[in-house]
């Protein structure tokens, strides 16, 4: 049974799915919420259909055996990590994005690592992880690390703006998220506006000075901020507006960061957060862990 508003984490034993325990053992301390460790797993599809259902076979015993040791492991370590969390576990005899999704509408966050084996191997992108981050109906965190030099960004949250309602809701977890670790927080507002460059052969500026930014992105880096530094005076709160692609923009600045915050679609036009797009590439190329927030259309969890 999953504790209403737990953190939920899909665990199928390997090395990247154990990164997703560590990290979802510690966004359990830091929310003050239970966690939920989940293994899903699929029979063989039967060659025949008999009357009456068989008794599992030694395979398949062996497959459910094996889906509540990675359980078990997953939760000794979670225990370790995190002593004083309220931790429960389960094993489905289903697909994995079918498992994650029912678990994910009582859940207040799930946690998935971005390559795996078994019962989570989909999550490469284009199946699971993208059913999960457009479906479910929390943020989803798919964690990532890649050895990068460390960016502008390091040790830094970093939250993509757009103006739309999925990019506002990223905000605030992103605020929420620094003020509870003590991390900085950057606001990226990625644009296509052409911009002046010192040389009339030179290549275009990379960061644009607000003067040289049209009254669009001006009002839509302002209205997108606006009032948070008065809600979270405890967070050190940069915004920066970059020309490029969103996508490329924020996989850039994920160098060294410790977390890159996305709304699951966007309005386009700027940043253009659409899953399939902005955050697709982000949890596929992004060098640090990744949050991707659908906007809340149920009640503050």
């Amino acid at each position: 049974m999953v504790a209403e508003h737990a953190v939920v984490v899909g665990v199928d034993g390997s090395p990247s799915s154990l990164a997703a325990v560590d990290w979802a053992a510690a966004e359990a301390v830091r929310r003050g919420r239970p966690m939920h460790i989940l293994n899903a797993f699929q029979w063989p599809p039967p060659i025949y259909a008999p009357a009456v259902p068989p008794s599992p076979s030694p395979f398949e015993l062996g497959i459910q055996e094996a889906a509540a040791r990675i359980v078990a492991d997953a939760a000794d370590r979670a225990r370790a990590a995190a002593p004083t969390v309220r931790l429960t576990t389960a094993t489905r005899p289903e697909s994995a994005a079918v498992a994650l999704l029912d678990t994910a509408r009582a859940a207040a966050e799930v946690v998935v690592g971005n390559r795996g084996h078994g019962g989570f191997a989909g999550l490469l992108l284009g199946s699971v992880s993208a059913q999960v981050a457009v479906h479910a109906p929390c943020p989803v965190v798919v964690v990532r690390h890649l050895d990068r030099p460390p960016g502008p960004e390091a040790g830094r949250v970093v939250v993509g703006v757009d103006g739309s309602h999925d990019a506002a809701d990223a905000l605030r977890f992103a605020f929420e998220h620094a003020s509870s670790c003590g991390a900085g927080l950057t606001a990226v507002l990625a644009h296509r506006r052409a911009a002046s460059s010192s040389r009339p052969d030179g290549p275009l500026a990379l960061i644009v000075d607000a003067d040289d930014l049209g009254e669009d992105v001006q009002r839509t880096l302002a209205e997108s901020t606006a009032g948070w530094r008065e809600k979270y005076p405890d967070v050190d709160f940069r915004t920066i507006t970059v020309r490029g692609r969103a996508s490329g923009v924020l996989v850039d600045r994920s160098a060294g960061a410790r977390l890159l915050v996305v709304g699951s679609r966007g309005r386009g036009g700027f940043a253009g957060l659409l899953l399939g797009s902005v955050s697709l590439t982000a949890i596929q190329h992004a060098a640090c862990p990744v949050a991707v927030v659908r906007h809340a259309e149920r009640g503050p969890s």
